[in-house]
């Protein structure tokens, strides 16, 4: 059998294979309210066949959110939308596939321009906007000066994450994953890099992880007890002095402790000069120590586009979850073409059955894949 498309449960929620849609930004939303591009997209990654679909980077507060197009959950408009093309995904998904959105804040990441438009920091005829962060230190020389968030100021962040969920649940979500990586607001908080405060928000790992408990602890207060909270983190920066692995084992356990079903192994983002080895499976280890030290289920995450390898890091236990982001855009079929290599149920729709023979057509025998 393979381990790949065996059931797990997640925060006491089934899942009835072992392959995710990691949440993926698309830049396509109109003053965070999802349009038409994000009906094909989510109807798209409902076929997929993925038990996990988290939708994208949802910002918490308007002026929380990466780039104007980015998706959000802090308005009316913002979860009617999500509600109803939320449904219309559930019509064409296999039963049993589980929707998710992560809830964030860019932080000094924030004030942007799309990434086809450079990505940098939003001039001053682009309507920018002022950027937080926990200390006033630019992500880059060039970029916004951010303002350090007074005590104020962290209680309405924190505030927002749990009314965000809140909005999610009423949409109709079944789980919530917080962000936590990737340079932004959280993640910041969790750096000495961009934290160097000298309050109980800074300094030691327990202030500097402060932020992480008490949006965890809103948020999944805020929820009723059947929906999961999971996270995505940053466990390594890339670069000596940084938050490392070491430090997101401590993170991890505390998350745990406080009621996280599961966490998102990935790394990087919150500093300009990081040199990331990418590779195939390069953050496995991640995902392994964390599930191995802290007692979290972990998600693997990282250029994993070959079926083989994602069986393997399943079936020997580095990870209970595999998430695919570019190769399910690439591939949407990936898991139907998976399912047939490993002679595992390909739950596809009806409207695409004569498209069956041609899939199976394709599915060569699955071989050992090395992972990093």
């Amino acid at each position: 059998m393979s381990a790949l498309f065996s059931p797990v449960s997640l925060g006491g929620l089934s899942f009835t294979n072992r392959v995710a849609v990691p949440p993926m930004c698309q830049y396509a939303a109109t003053d965070g309210t999802a349009t038409d591009w994000h009906i094909q997209h989510w109807m798209n990654l409902a076929m997929s066949g993925a038990a996990m679909v988290t939708m994208e980077a949802t910002g918490v507060e308007r002026h929380g959110r990466i780039t104007h197009g980015c998706l959000g959950l802090y308005s009316d408009d913002n979860e009617a939308a999500a509600k109803q093309i939320l449904v219309s995904a559930r019509r064409v998904a296999p039963p049993g596939t589980r929707f998710g959105i992560q809830l964030a804040h860019a932080g000094r990441k924030a004030s942007t321009h799309l990434p086809w438009h450079g990505g940098g920091p939003l001039g001053h005829h682009d309507d920018p906007w002022q950027t937080v962060a926990p200390s006033a230190i630019p992500y880059a020389e060039s970029w916004h000066v951010p303002r350090a968030l007074d005590e104020g100021g962290i209680q309405r962040i924190v505030a927002a994450f749990a009314s965000a969920a809140e909005r999610a649940v009423r949409a109709g979500f079944d789980y919530v994953e917080l962000h936590l990586a990737h340079g932004y607001l959280i993640h910041e908080f969790l750096s000495p890099f961009s934290n160097q405060r000298s309050d109980h928000w800074g300094g030691s790992l327990e202030n500097r992880m402060r932020l992480a408990l008490a949006v965890t602890r809103a948020v999944r207060a805020a929820l009723p007890t059947e929906i999961p909270v999971g996270c995505r983190m940053s466990v390594t920066e890339w670069m000596p002095g940084g938050f490392d692995v070491d430090e997101a084992v401590i993170v991890a356990r505390a998350l745990g402790e406080e009621g996280i079903a599961f966490i998102c192994c990935s790394s990087g983002g919150n500093h300009h000069a990081q040199r990331i080895p990418n590779a195939p499976g390069y953050q496995v280890a991640f995902a392994e120590r964390i599930r191995r030290e802290a007692g979290v289920p972990t998600r693997a995450v990282g250029l994993i586009d070959d079926p083989a390898m994602a069986e393997a890091i399943v079936g020997d236990g580095r990870a209970d979850m595999v998430a695919l982001g570019r190769a399910i855009l690439a591939d949407p079929r990936w898991p139907w073409r998976a399912a047939a290599r490993f002679d595992a149920p390909m739950h596809h729709v009806p409207q695409y059955a004569r498209a069956v023979p041609m899939v199976l057509k394709g599915a060569a025998p699955a071989k050992p894949a090395a992972v990093a």
